[in-house]
């Protein structure tokens, strides 16, 4: 494991998401949301927008991780389930995706409560992944909130092309155990093919909240209550 390190967080933060820089990040985000209200492609539209304000390009990624247009919103949230509606159901758990999420608010780096509700973080995984300081803390957490859930099952899932899943799998399972939380966790080629066919999947991955048949925002209970998350809205 790493040292102490900060997940997901780069210098130019300070500068690109605080102070004025909000308030044309606010805009920017206001005019994507009118292009894409009107079918413009999220690729030239959040293009054109970042171009026209000079967002760098932390900004601009986080632009098009903030920003749905109305349809999907309506989407989403139509198939969002209430935490107190899973008693002794399944769920199902994208498990780097929330685990790195969890490690990045803890880290007190940029967390985005999006438009769609959930909370999204600029931390590329680009299929390497190394546990860190925080790692067990964003598991612990997690495993933490499932439990509250009263469900009956949990599967963890994690992608087996990314560096370290294994390591993580076995990490899942030591702090899953101390917390005396049965659970089980699956590594496989695409977990996204997966999670599309899934209903109460716990993810903020735009792609499978559009796909899977349901879907939890767990990091709404979790994220608000971490001490040093840097929550911008």
């Amino acid at each position: 494991m790493s040292g102490d390190r900060k997940r997901g967080y780069s210098p130019e933060d300070e500068r690109d998401f605080a102070g004025p820089a909000l308030q044309t990040m606010k805009r920017s985000a206001e005019e994507l949301y009118f292009l894409l209200n009107r079918a413009y492609p999220m690729k030239g539209a959040s293009t054109f927008i970042g171009n026209h304000y000079l967002l760098s390009e932390r900004q601009r990624i986080a632009l098009t991780r903030i920003v749905s247009s109305e349809k999907d919103i309506g989407r989403r949230k139509a198939k969002q389930k209430h935490l107190g509606a899973l008693a002794d159901e399944t769920v199902n758990i994208d498990g780097f995706n929330q685990i790195i999420t969890l490690e990045v608010a803890q880290s007190g780096s940029p967390i985005f409560r999006c438009m769609d509700g959930t909370y999204r973080d600029l931390a590329g995984l680009r299929g390497t992944y190394r546990l860190i300081d925080k790692t067990d803390d964003a598991i612990r957490s997690l495993i933490s909130a499932v439990k509250k859930l009263c469900i009956k099952r949990a599967v963890f899932w994690l992608d087996a092309p990314v560096s370290n899943s294994g390591r993580l799998k076995t990490r899942i399972a030591e702090v899953a155990e101390k917390e005396q939380f049965e659970i089980e966790i699956e590594i496989t080629s695409n977990v996204d093919r997966v999670l599309f066919d899934c209903a109460n999947v716990i993810s903020s991955d735009s792609i499978i909240l559009n796909r899977c048949l349901s879907w939890v925002n767990l990091n709404e209970a979790i994220i608000p209550s971490i001490p040093d998350a840097w929550i911008i809205n």
